[in-house]
């Protein structure tokens, strides 16, 4: 498994995390954070995945 589907993986959930606090709190930039960092987390994921297909793992 490529280093970068677990750091994906990781940021996904860091951002979930961040969405959620920002929520309760209400406060729209730490939320709207939490949204990017999941979606960096995701495309870092994809490209994790990619790698693997391409070395055949």
């Amino acid at each position: 498994m490529d280093k970068d589907r677990v750091i994906g993986s990781a940021k996904v959930i860091k951002g979930k995390i961040k969405e959620a606090v920002g929520k309760v709190v209400g406060d729209a930039k730490l939320e709207g954070e939490g949204k990017a960092d999941e979606i960096e987390g995701k495309v870092q994921n994809a490209v994790g995945g990619l790698k693997d297909v391409i070395k055949g793992k």
